[in-house]
């Protein structure tokens, strides 16, 4: 099978009487793309930039932005409040994601062990989603809010281009770790945003702070929590997919 990478530029190209069938597009820019007349039949797309406010996305017509975004909520109880503005509303957002959590783990420890590690369609098992969140909360609460120098886990996984993004990867250890182990520090960072929450003010939400990836373009208290929130509830949703597709095979 033919692979396009980042050095390939196909942008504005058309395709016309084109079979794309079984074709895979993982982390392109397909912003602006028209298709017309096209056979869509079995497709699947994650966007998880599809609800941002300022864009559409149209099928036959019709802008199924809002409609994918309020069944995401209904599915998904509690994601709605993810951009709560104000202390309250922070804390109740945060509290109801940690009970879809706790659910989903509970989930897990029912399955069979090895569960964990399984990767679906060359995505992260479920200990590499706990992993990633644990660096994402390092680095929207720990680096951004707190200002720590380094905040960072030895069992965080960062995505694929954070070294380009400047994080030093010789932190992080490049072997698989104990499954208990990766609970242990997740739930202590799930606490380390539960704490702050707690007597986090108005004002101190405002408060300006740098952006940990784009230091031109700051951000809020707020804004920071917002992103931790979104990863949350985003990776949620990929393993919780994974995790069906996995019971699937198992039947």
């Amino acid at each position: 099978m033919a692979t396009f990478g980042r050095s390939d530029d196909l942008r504005g190209a058309e395709f016309v009487g084109t079979d794309l069938r079984g074709a895979r597009f993982v982390g392109a820019d397909l912003s602006g793309v028209v298709m017309r007349g096209v056979e869509v039949a079995g497709a699947d797309i994650d966007a998880p930039w599809l609800y941002n406010g300022e864009h559409f996305f149209r099928v036959n017509g019709v802008d199924v932005v809002p409609l994918v975004e309020a069944e995401l909520n209904r599915r998904f109880p509690g994601r709605a409040d993810r951009y709560a503005a104000d202390p309250d509303g922070l804390r109740a957002a945060w509290a109801a994601l940690e009970r879809t959590w706790a659910a989903t783990l509970e989930r897990v420890s029912a399955m069979p062990a090895a569960t964990v590690d399984v990767s679906v369609g060359g995505e992260w098992s479920f200990a590499q989603t706990l992993r990633h969140l644990i660096l994402a909360t390092d680095v929207w609460l720990g680096r951004a809010i707190l200002e720590i120098d380094q905040p960072f886990h030895p069992l965080g996984l960062a995505h694929a281009s954070a070294e380009d993004d400047g994080l030093d990867m010789s932190i992080f250890t490049t072997v698989t770790p104990p499954y208990a182990e990766v609970l242990e520090v997740r739930a202590g960072r799930v606490a380390m945003v539960r704490d702050f929450l707690a007597t986090v003010t108005a004002d101190e939400l405002a408060t300006t702070r740098k952006n940990p990836w784009d230091e031109p373009y700051p951000q809020t208290t707020r804004s920071c929590l917002h992103v931790i929130l979104e990863e949350e509830w985003e990776h949620h949703r990929y393993a919780v997919r994974d995790l069906d597709t996995i019971e699937g095979r198992n039947v």
